[in-house]
């Protein structure tokens, strides 16, 4: 089936994706895709139609990145062409999602690696985390619509996907139903033109759990807006479970005020960049999941250059899981830069800077705790921990030398001054110490 001349990147990611699926995920999505050609620069492959190409894209480029050459931004670089002769597609009966009246989609299918146990959890994520796996456990009876909302690439699809997959395993009677804001749209457009908009209404009004991602794209389109807010009201009133992704909060929406206000009946969950600690941890997570070996310095100075969304960590990840099995080069801090410095970001978000945020860095890096900064101890490592805090704080906070140092327990200005000048002179000649100072800037940075 395979015409590949050389095809044993494709070879194994069929092995890979085969061993990790269902046989009739399998059978009706993967197996009908030919690879035409492969080369170090693309690969063509062959697809039954664009259903099939989305579902490979939307499910499986990470893993993709891991077998097939990359572009340049550190995407497979695959070429699709769809097959002239059509070939069977998958069946209602075999997806898991209710398609009684709706014809089968990729935008149906829930990304099988967004999962509970695959999201790292992290202060600035906790608080929404617990809120999903609360509506996950209790559709329709904990809160109700859960509205999920923060920036590009921060996880909030993965927590929708997260709820549909545990809903579809614990509560398997359930009616449960994953759509994009645009792919809603096109729906009803498509049921308009074919006269059927009453059916698409009566498939809506019969799910347990609705899931909408990217619910902005709903700005400025009054009559779909009518629509949603008509199908999300009779959704409440009979308690089946509605949840929402926006990278804005509903009061920033441009929507009517009435579904603003539906929107905020329930539970509003802010999910913020993660800070340095659960940016390593997601780092060392995917790398394990893909067989890469990172170390945890290593990890800790990808997590200190990129810091503004998951995908850009996972998009790194990615790119040395293709260059170390391309080279075997051992990922060095050096290595690392030099794959992934077009990736490093260097305009940290603006934000005031406290000592406590200088405090709260140190004490984590240090492992000390922020009460022994502020204390009198002259415990080696505590003296230099609170020492690289005051240096710190002398150089980045804009404030009078005794204000600053009073926050340091009530110390004097002139200690202040001599642990600057102490740490001043060291990072000069302690190349180590040096690192570890540049680690704490650019993470109180960010």
């Amino acid at each position: 089936m395979l015409e590949c001349a050389v095809k044993s990147g494709w070879d194994q990611f069929i092995e890979f994706v085969e061993a990790r699926s269902s046989s009739a995920e399998f059978k009706n999505w993967i197996a009908p895709i030919r690879c035409l050609e492969s080369s170090h620069e693309e690969t063509i492959l062959e697809v039954p139609n664009i259903f099939v190409q989305e579902y490979l894209l939307d499910n499986f480029k990470d893993v993709l990145a891991d077998f097939l050459p990359l572009k340049g931004t550190g995407e497979p670089a695959i070429r699709f062409v769809v097959a002239e002769t059509p070939r069977p597609q998958p069946t209602s009966t075999e997806m898991r999602e209710p398609q009684e009246e709706v014809a089968s989609s990729p935008h149906l299918k829930l990304n099988t690696l967004y999962t509970f146990d695959h999201f790292i959890e992290g202060p600035s994520n906790q608080f929404v985390k617990s809120a999903a796996i609360g509506v996950a456990a209790r559709p329709g009876k904990s809160y109700n619509p859960l509205f999920i909302h923060g920036g590009v690439g921060l996880g909030k699809t993965h927590l929708l996907h997260s709820i549909g997959q545990y809903v579809l395993e614990h509560h398997k009677k359930l009616k449960v139903y994953s759509i994009t804001t645009e792919s809603f749209i096109t729906e009803i457009v498509e049921h308009l033109r074919a006269k059927s908009i009453d059916k698409m209404k009566r498939f809506y009004r019969s799910l347990d759990l609705l899931l909408v991602d990217d619910i902005q794209f709903l700005q400025n389109r009054l009559n779909f807006e009518e629509e949603f807010c008509n199908t999300f009201e009779t959704l409440l009133q009979q308690n089946k479970q509605i949840v929402i992704t926006s990278d804005k909060p509903p009061g920033q929406l441009k929507l009517s005020e009435r579904m603003v206000a539906r929107m905020e009946w329930g539970l509003v969950a802010h999910m913020s960049v993660p800070d340095l600690e659960t940016r390593v941890a997601i780092i060392k997570h995917k790398s394990e999941l893909k067989g890469l070996n990172i170390s945890s310095q290593v990890a800790f100075f990808i997590a200190e250059h990129i810091y503004n969304n998951v995908r850009q960590l996972e998009g790194a990840v990615n790119r040395l899981c293709a260059h170390s099995r391309m080279m075997s080069d051992s990922l060095t801090e050096d290595v690392v830069e030099r794959i992934l410095s077009e990736m490093f970001q260097t305009d940290a978000p603006n934000k005031k800077i406290s000592v406590e945020n200088i405090l709260k860095s140190v004490a984590t890096v240090f492992e000390v705790r922020i009460s022994e900064l502020k204390g009198e101890s002259r415990h080696k490592e505590i003296t230099i921990a609170r020492q690289v805090a005051m240096y710190l704080a002398k150089e980045m906070i804009d404030d009078s030398l005794m204000k600053i140092a009073a926050s340091f327990g009530g110390k004097t200005h002139s200690t202040l001054l001599h642990a600057w000048k102490k740490v001043s002179d060291q990072i000069q000649v302690n190349e180590p110490l040096r690192k570890q100072v540049q680690m704490l800037r650019r993470n109180i940075n960010s």
